[in-house]
């Protein structure tokens, strides 16, 4: 028996050796990896920043509050907004709308507002909130346009002027010709007004008047926001070339970039070419420089007129031809003082009016000049022309360059332009002013909305100062 239990252990024995082994090793697949989301590079506070807890709480906020504002319902997105705001004032750490919706609410409270300190209080909460996203996401140029856009047409009456001005040239010194296109219309105003005062120096006037004439080109030749760059062309340009007049402001760069081009389109009109070379030598141009040159020539060539004798009048047409434009008005003003010749005196007059129109860019003084030369010659349509084309060319000067203030200044243009009409010489011209510039007057709409009535009185304020007669364009 016990043999037996013998064999047959040594058959299991041999059995399980004769069997092929299988690994019983089991190997357990890694852990996934852990993801990590990138930490948000942002000096103020984010969601991710927050207790799970407050989290929760501060991004309800945000959710509940945007939709409030979206209704307009500020009083009650205000409490919403302020826990959002104060909780995680960067949010996620990139979105920016937080800061954009405070200052809603808070414009909402300043215009409900008739307190003006609680006022000027709302509008030290605005720009804190706007320093506060500078703090956050940056875009410091940015912000300062956005703050001088806000306080130069939403809180004139509690801001300061300077710092407004101040802040559309932290805009343009940040952003150069990229400056934002909203910075530029009332930049233009603020800087045409300070330099027409002389409250700052030729030299910044030029600076930023030639910044802004670059952002306009570069930001028109972009294509982008097109609707809102037509708005700017509009205005802006009209009001940087009035300019032109302060003798010293614009270089002769500017000078040659302008009426060298318009001369070269224009290879034979003598109108063109002497304006080009009086104005080159106006903005300082050398007479031996190559612009003043082809402009000289191109007046031999194409405009010679003999000269008038020696006298007064030869002395004033000299001084108007080389660009010196004040002295020749001087010059011009003691040769009508001079002489009993009527029609003469009417000539000069209103050739005084047309280098203030054009050159000097002092409408006033050109409108004086054109009524003393309508007094000289009563019957003739020439001053009544100019006069009408002054009016007209206001839009930039008594407004935004559209809208109403722009357009009411035609209905006196075109007062001028009927009396011209009675001039056979001028009444051509007049008539294609009038049909020119009726499409400008405002519409029917327009005045209803102001409870006017077409045929009425109306008074066009700004340096025009007359009343007219209310016309629609349609």
């Amino acid at each position: 028996m016990n043999k037996l239990k013998y064999l047959l252990l040594i058959v299991v024995m041999v059995g399980l050796a004769c069997t092929p082994k299988v690994s019983e090793t089991v190997v357990e697949a890694p852990p996934p990896p852990v993801v990590e989301k990138p930490k948000v590079n942002n000096p103020c506070l984010t969601l991710d920043e927050l207790s799970p807890g407050a989290n929760d709480e501060v991004s309800t906020a945000y959710v509940l509050y945007k939709d409030l504002v979206k209704a307009q319902k500020y009083d009650e997105a205000f409490p919403l907004w302020k826990k959002a705001y104060y909780g995680a004032p960067a949010a996620n750490g990139s979105i920016k709308y937080q800061f954009e919706d405070g200052i809603k609410i808070y414009k909402f409270f300043y215009e409900r507002s008739t307190v003006a300190a609680e006022k000027e209080a709302f509008l030290d909460t605005i720009m804190a909130i706007y320093d506060k996203r500078v703090e956050c996401f940056g875009e410091p140029a940015y912000v300062a346009g956005r703050k001088a856009f806000d306080q130069y047409y939403y809180y004139y009456e509690h801001s300061d002027p300077d710092e407004t001005y101040a802040l559309f040239k932290e805009a343009v010194d940040g952003k150069g010709e990229k400056v934002d296109y909203f910075v530029i219309n009332p930049f233009v105003k603020l800087l045409s007004d300070k330099i027409v005062a002389e409250d700052i120096s030729l030299e910044e006037g030029r600076q930023y008047a030639t910044a802004l004439l670059s952002a306009i080109n570069y930001g028109t030749a972009s294509g982008k926001n097109k609707e809102a760059w037509d708005i700017i062309n509009a205005y802006a340009p009209a009001r940087l070339e009035n300019l032109e007049g302060i003798e010293g402001l614009y270089d002769c760069r500017y000078y040659e970039d302008k009426y060298l081009t318009l001369m070269r389109a224009n290879p034979t009109d003598c109108e063109t070419i002497n304006r080009t070379y009086s104005r080159l030598l106006w903005g300082g141009c050398d007479k031996a420089s190559a612009s003043v040159t082809e402009a000289a020539q191109a007046k031999q060539t194409n405009c010679y007129t003999p000269p008038p004798p020696d006298g007064p009048l030869k002395r004033a047409y000299n001084a108007y031809t080389e660009g010196r434009y004040k002295e020749a008005v001087q010059l011009f003003d003691e040769f009508i003082a001079s002489t009993d010749d009527v029609a003469k005196k009417a000539k000069y007059a209103l050739l005084n009016a047309k280098i203030y129109y054009g050159d000097i860019k002092n409408y006033p003084k050109s409108r004086q000049y054109a009524r003393q030369a309508a007094q000289y010659d009563p019957n003739s349509g020439e001053p009544y022309l100019l006069i009408g084309k002054l009016y007209a060319s206001s839009g930039p000067l008594c407004g935004p360059g559209t809208g109403w203030d722009s357009q009411v200044v035609t209905w006196p243009a075109i007062d001028k332009w009927i009396k011209a009409k009675k001039d056979p010489a001028t009444a051509a011209e007049a008539s294609k002013l009038i049909n020119t510039y009726t499409q400008y007057m405002p519409k029917k709409e327009d005045i209803f909305q102001r409870s006017i009535k077409a045929g009425s009185s109306f008074k066009v304020g700004c340096w025009i100062n007359e009343t007219t007669t209310v016309r629609t364009a349609n």
